[in-house]
């Protein structure tokens, strides 16, 4: 069995770590959410499995995450789709089934309008999605603070926002709410080229339900399928939720 490789890439001057696997295609590549990073749980489950079929499979920490370099303060939307472009560029070959979550759903949907722009829709396989985001800093974010919270972010800069995934919360700034609407998807309809998986906690309480179904709607040209998890929650990492996932990735790779 193949062991993984880590590297380090510069981006626009920002230190990425990236794991990647050897192997077959199509590969898995991992995009994962707001303030995580790619030792979690659904994560390193990609690499099992992809190493017990022997898929190549990549995955990567965002600047301001894990031990890429950078402050997460710094971070936006826009450098973080560079820094997945980047990745996905360099350490990819063939045909990739991109598995984003929450925040990685917003990410994969940005990096496959870009692939499409180029003219390199071919290079993905198909999206998975778990509890995808897209929009979230407009619309699960700045759409939900109160007018007083509002001023403080706007005069201050940024704001602690309380998490239940962690004691400290984590900081939302202006910028990111401001990067965040030159990327909105949810408006219009679009199309994404490839077979689209859609797995949702029922009870998650950072992305509705009703939110990641907007989605289905803006995809009216794609093959989409959205599974709805009656007693799941935000982060799907419970062993049924990585059954769930595996039957997801086993359709295409």
């Amino acid at each position: 069995m193949s062991a993984e490789i880590l590297t380090h890439m510069d981006v626009a001057g920002r230190d990425i770590a990236v794991r990647s696997l050897p192997g077959s295609g199509p590969g898995l590549f991992w995009l994962g959410g707001f303030k995580s990073d790619m030792a979690g749980t659904k994560a390193t489950y990609l690499v099992e499995f992809a190493a017990a079929r022997g898929l190549a499979n990549v995955r990567f920490d965002y600047s301001g995450h894990g031990i890429s370099g950078g402050a997460f303060e710094d971070g936006t939307i826009s450098a973080w789709l560079e820094e997945s472009l980047a990745v996905f560029d360099r350490m990819t070959h063939g045909p990739q089934v991109v598995v984003g979550s929450s925040m990685g759903g917003w990410l994969a949907l940005l990096l496959a309008r870009a692939l499409a722009a180029r003219g390199e829709a071919a290079r993905l396989k198909a999206l998975v999605l778990i509890a995808p985001a897209p929009d979230f800093t407009e619309e699960l974010v700045w759409a939900r603070l109160p007018p007083p919270f509002r001023d403080l972010l706007l005069n201050l800069g940024k704001m602690v926002k309380p998490s239940l995934y962690g004691q400290d919360g984590y900081v939302i700034t202006r910028a990111l709410i401001e990067d965040g609407r030159r990327h909105l998807l949810l408006g219009a309809p679009f199309a994404v080229g490839c077979p689209v998986r859609i797995l949702q906690g029922a009870h998650d309480p950072d992305v509705p339900w009703e939110h990641a179904m907007r989605l289905v709607s803006c995809l009216p040209e794609d093959d989409v399928v959205f599974s709805l998890i009656k007693d799941g929650d935000h982060r799907l990492s419970r062993p049924e939720d990585l059954e769930r996932l595996t039957a997801a990735l086993e359709e295409f790779a």
